[in-house]
């Protein structure tokens, strides 16, 4: 039925007052508090204090207008769960015997948590998703948006441990096709184009799961907004550079070959190889030791996993 919460309340009412006169006949005190039950569910419809309605649908098919669209309602909560076997039975569907995995469930769900918006500081709502990198390994992604400000955030966490060693991953980009390939750029990886003079340190934009095109455009943006490069302290040198390099970057994303170098010394940056699980002609990924100082930076030097408990706690 589409109606409305006035309509489903009128069809109750009609529903209960339907057998009353023979009820007031036979059974006088139940037919006595049917017209009690009836009297409130009129009051319901003058909304004279607030009340809660339910709409509990296994099928998923149920729906309640958001009148706010597409803002968030406060009044209205949406909240979406995994049927039982009784419910699946009822809707005629087959029942899996084996019990569910957990970790299953957690790929395939969406958390959501609260926090605050980096930008107007208002509550807002994160969504958290493990995602399986094909080829690779998983990640979390995570994104907030604010429905104050209506700020929107991305960034991505590694799934699993830090490797045993660092990678270096070179694409040698030829094609204009090459702008499509999926790349995620953990926050421990940092970024260089040879034939720009471009390096982008590690922390430098976080942790992405996009395009190389995407990536490139982040790069520009950050460039453009460098605080160096405008109003007062920009000087003319140095806007042309900027609008020389601003070029020289658009030319990688459409017609000039050049070099796309990612160097993670955790090993938890991927670059999509087209051809696989073919080896790739123009990518190369290089596994390589970390250093004494770059294992400082990761803070590896001081992590004990191992025999970390006091050996006075043994004696005791």
């Amino acid at each position: 039925v589409l109606t409305t919460i006035e309509g489903i309340i009128d069809r109750a009412v009609a529903g209960l007052e339907q057998d009353q006169p023979a009820r007031r006949a036979t059974d006088k005190e139940v037919a006595r508090k049917i017209d009690e039950f009836i009297g409130k569910l009129r009051q319901l419809k003058e909304a004279r204090s607030p009340f809660t309605f339910i709409l509990d649908d296994p099928s998923g098919n149920s729906f309640v207008e958001n009148p706010q669209a597409p803002q968030r309602d406060e009044a209205l909560v949406v909240t979406h769960y995994r049927r039982s076997p009784q419910q699946c039975a009822l809707l005629g569907l087959e029942v899996d015997a084996r019990p569910p995995d957990a970790a299953e469930d957690l790929r395939d769900e969406v958390l959501q948590f609260n926090t605050n918006c980096p930008e107007c500081n208002a509550p807002a709502s994160t969504n958290m998703k493990l995602v399986q990198i094909p080829h690779f390994k998983e990640v979390i992604i995570m994104a907030t948006n604010c429905d104050s400000c209506g700020h929107r955030t991305n960034e991505v966490k590694s799934g699993g441990a830090i490797e045993a060693q660092g990678t270096r991953i070179t694409l040698r980009i030829t094609d204009p096709s090459d702008m499509t390939r999926d790349i995620l750029k953990s926050e421990t990886c940092s970024v260089e184009i040879p034939e720009l003079e471009f390096e982008l340190g590690m922390g430098a934009l976080g942790g992405k799961f996009t395009t190389l095109e995407g990536l490139l455009k982040d790069i520009r943006d950050l460039v453009e907004k460098n605080p160096f490069t405008l109003g007062d302290s920009s000087t003319p040198s140095r806007a042309g550079k900027l609008q020389e390099f601003i070029g020289k970057l658009q030319d990688v994303k459409g017609k000039a070959q050049a070099h796309f170098i990612m160097d993670d010394p955790a090993g938890n940056s991927y670059l999509q190889n087209v051809y696989a699980p073919e080896e790739d002609p123009e990518l190369s990924v290089q596994r390589y030791e970390r250093s004494f100082e770059q294992n400082e930076e990761l803070g590896l030097n001081d992590m004990r996993t191992e025999g970390y408990e006091p050996q006075a706690a043994s004696g005791r």
